[in-house]
């Protein structure tokens, strides 16, 4: 394989790895043999490059489900309100109560993480 077709190989073998496909899946996208595809991941850097495109997705979605938690939020509340009928009011209510809690815990962690990296100096990257 050409120096060229190779990358270009590359990118869609990490794009499809990345997005969930499987090797199989992704091998046949890219072009290569499933084998070709399995050698590229005992690759140090393209694994490195995987790594950090799944990485990438995960803080996509994460700040695609930030964007909406408000919205998201807003419909719960709206959902309390009297035209809807008592079951759905009631798995409203117990949805905001149940995540309520689970934020002011994730907080409440969050915090006290921070507070023991600062007693340790340990700075955001994880290094003292």
């Amino acid at each position: 394989m050409a120096g060229g077709d190779r990358k270009s190989a590359d990118v869609t073998l990490l794009a499809m790895l990345a997005g969930g496909s499987t090797v199989a899946e992704a091998a046949g996208r890219a072009g290569v043999s499933e084998r070709t595809a399995w050698r590229r991941l005992e690759d140090g850097e393209f694994r490195r490059r995987l790594d950090e495109a799944r990485a990438q997705a995960v803080r996509a979605a994460v700040d695609l489900l930030g964007r909406s938690a408000t919205a998201a939020a807003a419909t719960l509340v709206r959902l309390l309100g009297e035209p809807h009928p008592p079951a759905v009011r009631l798995g409203a209510a117990r949805a905001i109560l149940d995540l309520g809690a689970k934020l002011r815990e994730a907080q409440e962690l969050e915090g006290r993480l921070t507070a023991l990296e600062a007693a340790l100096g340990i700075n955001d990257g994880g290094k003292p």
